[in-house]
């Protein structure tokens, strides 16, 4: 079958079909359509199976792409699925939301030239049509084992812990501030990049496999760390970050301006079929307003890309670095410009002015870059008497997370933190400093991807399965 890859050389790249930005700024549906079969398999005949798949290197998942790609192009669709499947808790997640453009397919060896595999289109084809077809089965265990492990959060890192212990056989018990499973894939990412049904089928399918949820239930409020750790015998925390970072300038009192958090949740709510009372008055929808987008990261083109989906009268987005530097994915700011948004780069904002405490404009400052600082990007440095104001009666900022104070919230002043407010792990084990206490994704990396939660949250499994087995050697010796 090695005559039906490497067809690069003679197949252009293609993505599947992308809704008219005319169409798409109405509603919240995803933008790109599915791939055909015919399609899919002549996508992936034109990975070049190279010996060293740079593809793979570069997905924190280590994904066998080149593997499924010629299942794909061979038809064999439930062996790809089986491969996409083995290293990748939610691949169809993770084929709608990953920036490809940053990872698998930014570093396809053949992209010079030729462009490179549509990895992410292809995947969420193979993972679609598996759901279709009724290849993704509940995570059942082939033996019942007594410990349980309480986990912390449902979002990606917690729920992709939570299914590789279910498979061990771990009694599961999942706990999460929200009404429902998902964290930020429910309340943060729009629907026109991840419909929530995709997220939901796999609630539905981890309860199906035994793995309980207590929803509504905040720790450090409902339950306490404490009482976790007495009623399991290991506990893993992946709560995410949430708290907004800020930037204090004046006139950030004003009516107006929102976090970005605030406003995707209220948006996503909405959608979901909940009464948002700050959508329904208009607090927190974009309408017939002139909307202001403060940041440069996926967050930020979430909000604008929303904001003209709710009928905004115009969308601006200032970033204080170029394009070049801008660190959300190159698709998305090519999306959002296609759907009317206008971007402003190298300006960053001095104030919020308003009239009778409401918003009128962000006054911004035009900005050069400099030599590399100590990460090595371009410092940012502002350019004298540029100032100028662009027209908003809505801001939304969007310039990332901060860890909340987890050992005041949890109660555990002998949780350590990093100098960042980040957990502190054993970076081999996953271990707090809290015995049979681990943690993964956002909350010790900080605000990061998808496809890096689902990473720490498996291997957090392995290692609570490692730990929990060692602690059971002595009582079976004792016997």
């Amino acid at each position: 079958m090695a005559e039906r890859m490497l067809q690069f050389v003679r197949i252009q790249q293609q993505m599947p079909e992308k809704r008219e930005a005319a169409a798409r700024r109405k509603d919240f549906r995803e933008i790109y359509a599915g791939f055909e079969p015919a399609q899919a398999a002549e996508q992936a005949s034109r990975c070049s199976q190279c010996g060293v798949p740079f593809c793979q290197v570069h997905c924190p998942l280590n994904n066998n792409i080149p593997d499924w790609l010629k299942l794909t192009a061979e038809n064999r669709l439930e062996e790809a699925y089986e491969v996409a499947a083995a290293t990748n808790t939610f691949p169809e997640i993770c084929g709608r939301v990953c920036p490809q453009d940053r990872l698998c397919e930014g570093h396809c060896v053949i992209e010079k030239g030729f462009d490179s595999v549509t990895i992410g289109a292809i995947e969420k084809y193979i993972v679609d049509t598996a759901w279709q077809r009724g290849w993704v089965k509940p995570p059942l265990p082939r033996r019942e084992l007594p410990q349980s492990v309480g986990i912390v959060g449902a979002g990606p890192a917690g729920l992709a812990a939570a299914e590789r212990l279910r498979l061990r056989g771990y009694q599961v018990h999942v706990y999460d501030r929200y009404d429902r499973v998902g964290g930020l894939m429910i309340y943060g990412i729009p629907n026109f990049k991840l419909e929530k049904e995709v997220v939901l089928r796999r609630w539905q399918q981890f309860e199906a496999a035994g793995i309980r949820f207590h929803l509504r239930t905040e720790v450090g409020r409902d339950i306490s760390l404490a009482e976790l750790r007495a009623r399991h015998d290991a506990v893993f925390l992946a709560t995410g970050v949430y708290k907004a970072r800020d930037v204090v300038l004046p006139g950030a009192g004003l009516r107006g301006v929102h976090a970005a958090l605030d406003y995707l949740t209220a948006a996503n709510r909405h959608g979901l079929g909940d009464h948002v009372p700050a959508y329904a008055d208009g607090t927190l929808h974009a309408g017939g307003r002139h909307v202001v987008v403060i940041g440069g990261g996926d967050t930020a083109m979430d909000c604008v890309r929303t904001a003209v989906r709710q009928g905004a009268a115009s969308v601006t987005c200032l970033y204080r670095r170029d394009r070049a530097n801008m660190p959300g994915s190159m698709r998305e700011v090519h999306n959002a410009e296609e759907e009317g948004v206008r971007f402003v780069w190298l300006a960053a904002p001095e104030a919020f002015e308003g009239v009778d405490g409401r918003l009128t404009a962000v006054r911004a400052q035009r900005m050069h870059l400099g030599l590399p600082d100590a990460t090595g990007r371009a410092a940012v440095e502002p350019i004298a008497g540029s100032s100028f104001l662009q027209r908003a009666d809505m801001a939304i900022k969007a310039l990332g997370f901060d860890p909340e104070d987890l050992p005041t919230l949890f109660g555990e002043p002998g949780l350590e933190v990093t100098r960042w407010g980040t957990l502190k792990v054993d970076h081999r084990s996953m271990m707090t400093s809290l015995p049979g206490v681990f943690a993964g994704g956002d909350i010790v990396r900080g605000a990061s991807l998808v496809v890096w939660a689902i990473r720490d949250g498996r291997d957090a499994a392995e290692q609570i399965d490692a730990y929990l087995q060692e602690q059971a050697r002595p009582a079976v010796a004792a016997e």
